[in-house]
């Protein structure tokens, strides 16, 4: 037998061994299912991997000093991105022109080798893309063509960003819709969802496009793994998988408790997280969101399998609760955080009013465990901090990643002036490890982007102007 699978096996053995005894936390998390045609390394998409599960297995900067630089690219960059070689590719949206910019970073500065202008789409186009195994860059741009963009040597030594595919999908997607989210499946097909709720599959080589109209909106990207393709609309959960000619074909439908209106420090109304595959055996056996239920959202967890519930648990503040972000999924543990009240400076188009208008940005993290035996869970601990990044696990060194946000006067009462620290938080009791500031006023608003790990324990961070990279000092 092959050593991979050899390793595999002890990996899923000692995963479930872990469970039995109760002892399963990060580090003994199995891995999330390692998708053929994502790039290696762990930071190949938005949440990490087409699972979505908001883990590394790269350690992160850790708990000593470390170092921060800034680059400027006059961009919001919440897509910070790498493959195999380790070198970062942002994807950003302008300042000033509103369109996809995609950046080639150094690794060792941060500073921008070359960039590419993608044609204009809709405010979520071009965030949830992906490096495919060829570490090419999968992203739909405002033409309404699928592009595999690969960065490449020139012959005087620098680097150049190259369409090396197109793939049309207008025939497929109707003027006035737009795609909000990308992810492979195994058999390499291109899912897709769209802000109108469609979803669909590419063969990228036959050119084929198949899809099936889901009649509800979705505003957060899809998640796949060996048991399909998670959506969650504003409504429901859904699980999906291709019929033989690529057509998605519903499994189970979940619907959940949508709440009266979107809610302050939300974007749209309905859930504000992409689903999330976790499980201490496969890495896939669970998915994972929150509702949008008022006052307190609740965090609800069903068998991948069968649509079976583990729980609903009512999370963070009871007496006003949301977010915005994608759980962290590792073994039998689930971090969810709250972006309630979180200033974004705009919200998408069709949005709705917030209920209430508005509200101070407390914020909060909480640590929810499964039952040993998948029958319910229970919260771990509760942490109050204000959380302005998605939280990311290093499963390397047991740390959730992320940037907290302080107000001048009043932590909570958030303005241009605040204060933004990079956190290293104790997965395990939620207690603060490391503290480092990364700087003061509105450059650093890291308005909830997620954060990736590359070699050398190094941190990339979006901001709404640039990137941060942060490394052991």
């Amino acid at each position: 037998m092959p050593t991979r699978s050899k390793k595999t096996r002890t990996l899923a053995l000692v995963a479930a061994l872990a469970a039995v005894l109760g002892t399963a936390g990060p580090a003994r998390a199995a891995a999330p299912p390692a998708n053929p045609h994502l790039a290696a390394g762990g930071a190949g998409a938005m949440h990490g991997d087409t699972a979505s599960s908001d883990t590394t297995p790269r350690p992160g900067p850790g708990t000593g000093r470390v170092a921060a630089h800034r680059t400027a690219l006059q961009s919001a960059c919440p897509t910070v991105l790498a493959g195999s070689d380790g070198y970062p590719v942002a994807v950003c949206t302008g300042i000033f022109d509103r369109a996809p910019h995609v950046h080639l970073l150094d690794p060792a500065t941060g500073a921008s080798l070359t960039e590419l202008k993608l044609a204009k789409s809709g405010v979520l186009g071009g965030i949830y893309s992906y490096l495919d195994e060829r570490d090419r860059l999968v992203v739909a741009d405002g033409s309404g063509d699928l592009l595999r963009i690969a960065h490449v040597r020139t012959a005087g030594g620098g680097w150049e960003l190259k369409v090396v595919e197109r793939t049309p999908l207008t025939g497929a997607v109707a003027a006035g819709d737009s795609v909000v989210g990308l992810s492979p499946d195994w058999r390499g097909r291109v899912w897709f969802a769209t802000a109108h709720g469609l979803v669909g599959t590419v063969d990228t080589t036959t050119k084929a496009v198949r899809t099936a109209d889901l009649g509800e909106a979705v505003a957060n990207s899809l998640s796949t793994a060996p048991e399909g393709a998670a959506v969650a609309t504003d409504h429901a959960l859904y699980l999906l998988r291709a019929g033989a000619d690529g057509t998605p074909r519903v499994v189970w439908r979940r619907a959940y408790d949508r709440g009266p209106a979107r809610k302050p420090g939300q974007l749209s109304h309905g859930t504000g997280a992409t689903p999330t595959f976790f499980g201490p055996r496969t890495g896939s056996e669970y998915l994972a969101i929150t509702d949008n239920a008022a006052p307190q959202e609740n965090l609800i967890v069903v068998a991948t399998k069968d649509n079976r519930t583990v729980c609903r648990i009512p999370v963070l503040d009871p007496n006003g609760s949301g977010t915005e972000n994608s759980p962290v999924g590792a073994g039998n543990s689930v971090y969810v955080a709250s972006t309630y009240g979180y200033p974004y400076p705009a919200v998408p188009d069709g949005a709705g009013p917030a209920e209430p208008a508005s509200a101070p940005f407390g914020g909060g993290l909480t640590r929810v465990d499964l039952d040993r035996d998948g029958s319910g869970c229970t919260v771990r601990w509760d942490a109050r901090i204000r959380s302005a990044a998605v939280p990311k696990l290093s499963v390397a060194d047991g740390m959730l990643y992320t940037v907290e946000r302080t107000g001048v006067l009043d932590p909570a009462r958030t303005g241009i002036l605040d204060r933004y620290d990079f956190l290293a938080v104790d997965a395990e009791t939620g207690r603060v490890a490391n503290r480092s500031r990364l700087g003061t006023g509105f450059l650093f608003d890291t308005l909830q982007m997620a954060g990736n790990a590359t070699p050398g324990r190094v941190w990339w961070q979006g901001t709404v102007t640039g990137v941060v990279r942060i490394a052991p000092q």
